[in-house]
């Protein structure tokens, strides 16, 4: 009798407002980065809910994480648009995004209007060592659910390598990646299969709404009309929003227009989710366009690390800044043009990510028993744990020197991210407790300096 009240829990429909609800409570409380919202998601809709397979659920997570964009803003796509199609993808991946766009904004204005203030600076002196600390518990969780073999280990080590030591392009990384991972599909199909030939990944939580046998729905079929029709309905809303923000704010040389096509290019040309795009994001609005400085860039990370939803949220912190900063409207319209900096920045950054998972949901749906197709992804994800590490070791070099002569150690932020490490990874604290406890350690050690 109890498995078959489980049975007839798990076929329940889902309603869309049932799934509004959730995705709204999503985009409140998923904090942590990716790792930790991609857990959070799978503890709620696999294990809990039951509303996706074990097995789909990675089969999904893998398809994202080898797309440029946040893998776990994509996943929540992805899971919206399996349950109740384009409006149900649309309304998941705003709803995770939309609450930290506002706390953010808020945030960056403070940054900005009051950083001076050494309660403020203490604070993000406490916070920054904080963020080495989960970058590179991100990188541990994740690794340890990717990472099952040898194989996969060499890959990531191989990854980071090629990315911190000598320099080579992600993109490369990740074609190189699937290239290993298609060869391997053949020599060792077991070191390859998705989650790494994890138990985990067959691993049941009982019936699920979306199981491992459920037929794909009828939205879910691939059909070339209809991905063309996506892809096209994209790029014109894409289009319009460009050619509105030419035509009101200076040209196509004004800093809108160029935050709109420098986060076009960023959303495009970088792979590997939020950790990976940060490097590219620094060049461009540091280097190139000069909207933020490097010490406010990992200022802005850790505002970021703070805020719930997606962690390429920082985005809307630079565009915000990168409106402020070049008072685009005007000295009396700081904050007016720092929202609407920040609302162009995010809007350019997660547009490719609806279309690719709308438009390409599809195929991907029709290759999730095809070894030679998830074989690629299965490489590609360890790929990622690499280059996340070496992420951590580039805000490091930032967070642990001061700028006195000969680059000096900063033992003190050096001795906070050990003991947060210890307290992610040990004691598995919860990311807002732990920023809560380092910030109050930042203020003390301002206050004794």
């Amino acid at each position: 009798m109890q498995q078959q009240t489980v049975l007839q829990e798990a076929a329940a429909p889902v309603g869309l407002g049932e799934a509004f609800l959730y995705w709204l409570k999503l985009g409140f409380i998923s904090f942590g980065g990716p790792a930790g919202q991609i857990a959070m998601m799978h503890a709620e809709l696999v294990e809990k809910r039951r509303w996706i397979s074990e097995r789909r659920f990675l089969h999904a997570l893998n398809y994202c994480m080898v797309l440029p964009g946040p893998e776990a803003t994509q996943l929540a796509i992805y899971i919206g648009w399996l349950m109740h199609g384009v409006t149900g993808g649309v309304l998941a991946g705003v709803l995770f995004v939309l609450p930290s766009l506002a706390i953010l904004s808020g945030l960056s204005w403070i940054y900005l209007a009051y950083g001076d203030v050494p309660l403020v600076a203490g604070i993000l002196y406490g916070i920054k060592p904080a963020v080495v600390a989960i970058v590179l518990a991100a990188a541990w969780r994740i690794g340890s659910r990717t990472l099952k073999n040898r194989w996969l280990l060499a890959i990531a080590l191989a990854a980071f390598l090629a990315i911190a030591v000598a320099g080579i392009p992600f993109p490369l990384i990740v074609l190189t990646a699937a290239l290993i991972g298609m060869v391997g599909s053949r020599v060792r199909p077991d070191k390859f299969q998705l989650g790494g030939g994890h138990a985990a990944s067959h691993k049941s939580y009982g019936p699920a709404l979306i199981d491992d046998d459920t037929p794909t729905p009828d939205h879910a079929r691939y059909r070339p009309a209809r991905l063309l029709a996506l892809c096209a309905a994209g790029l014109l809303v894409g289009a319009a929003v460009w050619l509105s923000i030419v035509l009101a704010f200076g040209g196509m040389h004004g800093p809108y227009s160029q935050m709109s096509w420098f986060f076009t290019k960023a959303a495009f040309l970088t792979f590997g989710g939020a950790y990976a795009v940060l490097p590219y994001v620094y060049q461009g609005a540091v280097e190139t366009y000069g909207w933020v400085t490097g010490p406010q860039m990992i200022d802005g990370l850790a505002l970021g690390e703070t805020t719930p939803g997606p962690l390429i949220m920082i985005v809307a912190f630079v565009g915000f800044v990168g409106g402020w900063t070049k008072e685009v409207l005007g000295l009396g319209q700081l904050a007016a043009a720092g929202v609407i900096g920040a609302c162009v920045a995010t809007f350019f950054t997660f547009l490719p990510s609806f279309i690719f998972i709308l438009a390409g949901g599809p195929l991907v749906e029709s290759t999730r028993d095809d070894i030679r197709l998830t074989a690629p992804l299965t490489a590609i994800s360890a790929a990622v744990v690499g280059v996340i590490v070496s992420l951590a070791v580039f805000f490091a070099q930032h967070v642990f020197h001061t700028e006195r002569p000969f680059g000096q150690w900063d033992f003190a932020a050096v001795a906070i991210t050990a003991l947060a490490s210890i307290a992610l990874l040990r004691f598995k604290a919860g990311t807002i407790s732990l920023l809560a406890a380092c910030a109050l350690a930042g203020l003390v050690v301002s206050y004794l300096r």
